[in-house]
Order: structure tokens, then sequence, then C-alpha cells
């Protein structure tokens, strides 16, 4: 028998032989060029699965092959998409795959392959039988538990019976059971499958997950690497973790993520060591890369109503080794049908993290600017100092004072105003892109309690709120509502007891885009803006992203403007538009063309506006 066996192998590997030393027939190809054809199993996922996976598809044009190889080929395809089936469930599976119509297995294939003319190309047929679709049988954790994970089981959730047998499912359940084990403080802890059970009578598959925690430990001895100008002693102060404390993967993700924030780390790795050290604890490397300590920033933006607005910035990232930022920028501001004169702005600013406590930030600026409006001509030189901190992941409160001493023209008049501000906000964020936000919201509150001095002089108080809303319809950001709305007011003065750069103002890109920057509410009677008390605006925007770096926006702007301190008494303007957008890295540069649906005195037909980042 086993003499018969050899000899039939010899004589297949002969046919070979002899076949691919046949002299190859006039027009033969070499490589021999060859079509796919995969048999649509009514299976969209694996049908698709099958196709990316395939190597017969991805080589056809990119490596052509003669007739040994090209079977090859199909072998290891023929393997893979076995693999396939079973992934989707489909345990009884088989595959087939014939070449010029003769089985992949014929020992004579690659001759007759190679024997084959060179037009048309020889025709390779997948087929995949399905046969029965398997579903979860039993499902069973054995090993020994933490008393937390037992308890959040029933939660994570793992696997249910009679659902299909996907591969898929029992990675990502052995990765939810392995991430609550190791979240419960049990760092090396190790889940296992054991081969799963196939029962054919009832086409089901028993799954079990081998559970071996390991010791429970504590954060051990933490060590950093790759700092240069940048100081361990504040990073060790600031950093979340602690020697001691419980080790949680979910604690390690936050502190990697507040580390990035400080803003002079291009990348930074927190990596627990993969043994206990002699204490039982657990040591952690923090390896980091910091940024260039200086920046130079560039900017530049245009509206027809504001004109061209350059800005350049020069920033220090890590002053005096702790992530203090100096930041000094300058803009200049020039044309547009809103704006009489070219203007400048310049300020500095510095802001220090962790001011006397923990997540506290201090922020000192001084600007000096001048504009030349239709509202208003001003030259200020403005002083602001606060406090902000951190409330929780997505709130945040700010309180500070403010200084402003200004020189302001407006319909002719020229008055000195002097006046302080005891500035209170409070923020929230809960978005994930600053310039692209495709989910979650924002929302803004302040108050402000002003005193001014001299002529005229008095104290008010000013409120205003804000927020918006993303809502992404399941696409991964590319289809995207967004809404937002503004509502303000001061209490206490009358319009012309406020200087014209504190009043409300609406028109323009921040509020109603189709009217000029400032022309919606109270004017004199010569028709230039007076400001006022009060103030409300609403916007909805439809965005969607096509292709891969393309979009457009569709969008409704209103909004109303009142000398009473009521911000829903009067009229409300509403403009409407359309918008290009092109993704980039740091966001989309827009393109945004907006007209006015009831035209004032004065209006243009319509407003255009370029820059980087979504309108809001």
């Amino acid at each position: 028998m086993k003499d018969y066996a050899t000899g039939r192998r010899l004589a297949t590997w002969s046919m070979v032989v002899f076949a691919s030393a046949m002299p190859r027939a006039a027009g033969a190809a070499d490589p021999q060029p060859y079509s796919v054809e995969l048999i649509e199993t009514g299976d969209k996922s694996l049908d698709g699965a099958v196709r990316d996976s395939s190597t017969l598809v991805s080589l056809k044009d990119k490596a052509p092959v003669g007739g040994f190889a090209l079977v090859r080929r199909a072998e290891v395809d023929a393997a893979r998409f076995l693999e396939g089936l079973h992934s989707f469930g489909y345990y009884d599976g088989k595959v087939g795959i014939t070449i010029d119509g003769t089985d992949v297995a014929h020992p004579s294939l690659p001759g007759v392959i190679d024997a084959a003319p060179k037009e048309p190309p020889i025709p390779v047929v997948v087929t995949l039988d399905l046969g029965h679709r398997y579903h979860f049988g039993q499902i069973n954790v054995a090993g020994r538990l933490p008393p937390a994970v037992t308890s959040e089981l029933s939660r994570l959730p793992l696997l249910s019976q009679g659902r299909d047998a996907l591969a898929a499912e029992v990675l990502a359940a052995q990765d939810r059971l392995l991430a609550a084990i190791r979240e419960a403080g049990y760092p090396l802890a190790v889940v296992t499958l054991p081969p799963a059970v196939l029962h054919r009578d009832t086409a089901q598959l028993d799954v079990e997950f081998l559970v071996d925690t390991g010791p429970p430990a504590n954060i051990g001895a933490i060590h950093f690497n790759g700092l240069r100008d940048v100081s361990e002693e504040f990073l060790r102060r600031h950093l979340l973790l602690r020697p001691g404390q419980p080790f949680s993967p979910s604690s390690i993700d936050t502190a990697q993520r507040d580390l990035i924030a400080l803003g002079v780390f291009s990348s930074v790795r927190i990596l627990p060591a993969s043994h206990l050290d002699p204490d039982a604890r657990l040591p952690v490397d923090v390896t980091v890369t910091e940024r260039p300590p200086h920046a130079v920033d560039l900017g530049a933006a245009y509206s027809t109503d504001l004109g061209v607005n350059l800005n350049a910035s020069w920033r220090h990232r890590n002053l005096f080794g702790e992530a203090e930022q100096l930041i000094l920028s300058g803009l200049i501001q020039y044309g547009g049908n809103e704006t009489a004169k070219p203007g400048y702005q310049l300020s500095a600013q510095y802001i220090e993290p962790d001011f006397l406590v923990r997540d506290q930030k201090l922020d000192v600026g001084l600007t000096a600017l001048q504009q030349t409006l239709q509202a208003y001509d001003q030259i200020a030189l403005i002083a602001q100092a606060g406090l902000e901190r951190k409330l929780s992941p997505h709130w945040s409160a700010r309180a500070g004072v403010l200084t402003e001493a200004e020189t302001i023209v407006q319909n002719g008049t020229r008055r000195e105003y002097e006046f302080a501000g005891l500035p209170l906000s409070f923020r929230y964020d809960s978005t994930t892109s600053l310039f692209d936000p495709v989910s979650g919201g924002r929302a803004a509150i302040s108050f402000m309690p002003v005193a001014l001095f001299g002529k005229p002089g008095g104290t008010y108080f000013v409120a205003q709120s804000s927020g918006s809303i993303y809502f992404d319809f399941q696409t991964e950001g590319r289809s995207v509502l967004a809404m937002r709305g503004l509502v303000g007011m001061a209490s206490g003065v009358g319009v012309f007891g406020m200087p014209p750069d504190q009043r409300f103002y609406a028109g323009g890109n921040g509020t109603v885009r189709g009217y000029r920057y400032q022309s919606i509410g109270p004017r004199f009677p010569d028709r230039q803006p007076t400001g006022g008390t009060a103030v409300s605006a609403a916007s909805i925007e439809l965005r969607q992203r096509f292709m891969e770096n393309y979009g457009v926006a569709a969008f409704l702007d209103a909004g109303q403007v009142s000398a009473d301190g009521n911000p829903f008494s009067k009229k409300w303007q509403a403009g409407a538009g359309v918008g290009l957008r092109y993704y980039t890295s740091i966001g989309p540069i827009r393109l945004d063309v907006a007209v006015p649906l009831s035209r004032q005195a004065g209006d243009d037909s319509f407003e255009l506006y370029i820059g980087l980042g979504q309108a809001f």
C-alpha cells in the first residue's frame, strides 16, 4: 500500500514535470493573464471580505505569473476563503476554484495554463458552498473572576446564545472580558480561547473563555524618558498617576491625554511593565517627545464685509520649564465694505498651567487695537487677567478682571471711556475637534458687572449665553446637522450709557451671514448702527462630505438686536446660503456665500466668507 501511494505521487509529479517540459504552443503567454469571477453567495459581508482578502484579485494586474505560481496562488486563496467561511459561521462550507474550467487540484493544470494563449485571459472562477450557518450554543467562563467583574458580567456583554457564530464577535467578547478584568486592578490578566466545540447535528458552536487573572497590583515606580527642557518635578505633580494607586487602564489613558493637553509634547506613551516589581507593584514608563519650544503661526481669512484678515503669532511653549506659554500676536485687517480704513491688533498673553493648584490656569493679557468700522472708530488698550479652573472633563469655569481705556468716535461724536469689569463664565465642551466638530455640543454662559469711570459713569450688568450642538447621522462625520443659538442682554443701562464696543450687534460671520458685520439692529438717522442692549441669534447648518476631501453646506441664520433690554422684542432678520468645504488635516477650508432674506437699506445683495474651520 505504501509503495502504491509513493508511486502515485511520483506519477503525479511526473505529469507536472512532463507538462511543464512540453514545448509551448504558438501564442502561449508567459506570464499568463487571467480574469477572476467570485460567485456571489448572498451574504454581502462575506462576499466583501472574500474579495478584499483575495490575492487572485489584488495581484491580478500587479504581479502576473505563470501556470505553477497561479495554481499556488489559488491554493493559498482557497485556504484563506475557508477561514473566512468559518469566521462568518459557515463551518460546513466548502471552497471550489477552477482555472479554465479545471479544478485547481488537478495535477496537469500548471501545464494547461502555460499552454494557453494570451487572449482571452484565462478564467478563474471561485465558488463558495456555504452550508448551514452555525449559532452560538453554550457560553462558559472558566477561572476565577474578580468580584467586580462577576457582578458586571451580565452587562459586558459577552456572547448571546442563538446569534450567528461570527469569529469577530468571539474576539470582541474576549477583548471586553480582558479589559474588564484589567480595569478591576489585575494588570497581568490573560483570557484565552480553548478550541470551540462544534455540534454539527444542531449547527451550534460552544465557546469557553479561560481566565487567569494573575495577582492584583497597584502602580509602582513611575519613570520618565525623553525629557529635555520640561521639569520632571512639575510633571510628577501634574501627572494623574501616583505610586500606590490601583492599576487601571482607563486611568492610564486619561493621564496620557492629560499630558498631551499641556501642549509641550508631540507624543506621550505611558506603558506599564510586563511584570511586577519586588514589592508586587507594577512600574510604569512615561516616554515623551518634546515639541520645539518656539512656534510661529500664520493665518488668513476673507469676507466681503471685513475684507482681508492676516494674523501671525509667535509663541514660547515652555517659558520657565513648567509648560508656561508666552504668545505674541498681531493682526491686520484691510478692505471690506464695513471697514473704512485698515485696522490692527497687537497682543501679548501669558498662560501658566497648574497655578497654585492643579487644573487651574492663570491667563494674563494685554491688547492694543485700532479699527475703523461703519458702527464706530476705536483706539483701545485692554488688559485682562483671569483664573480658569477645570471642573470636569467637559466643564470649566473662569473668573477674572478686565480693564479698558479707549477713544471711540461714533456718528461724529468723540468720547473717551475707561471701565472695569469682573467677568465670570462657565463653559461646556464635549466635542472632539476645534475646527470641525461633528458630534457633542458646546455651551457658555457669562456674567459681568461693569463700572464706568469718568463721564459718562455708572454701573451695569451684562449676561450672555450661547451654545451649539452637532448631530452625526451615523456617518462618521460625513453627514452632520449643526445648530447654534445666542442670547445676551444688559441691565441697568441704556444704549448710550454703554461704550459702543460693549453693546450688542448682529450681522456677519458670527451671527447672521448675508448681512454686513454689525449691521442688524437699531440705527442712527444716517443708517449707521448704534448697537443695542439685547441680542438673540440662531443658526442651522447641514454639512455633507463627499469623496475624501470635499464637502458642501447649506445654512439658515437669523437674529435681532433691540435697545430695550429684551432679546426677543424686535423683528428678526434672516440670511441663507450655501458653502463649499475642502478638508485638510488641520480642518476644513470654508467658502460660504450668503444672501439677506429681507434686505435693509444699504445691505449688499450677498456676502462671501473664506476661512479655516467651520463657521461654528
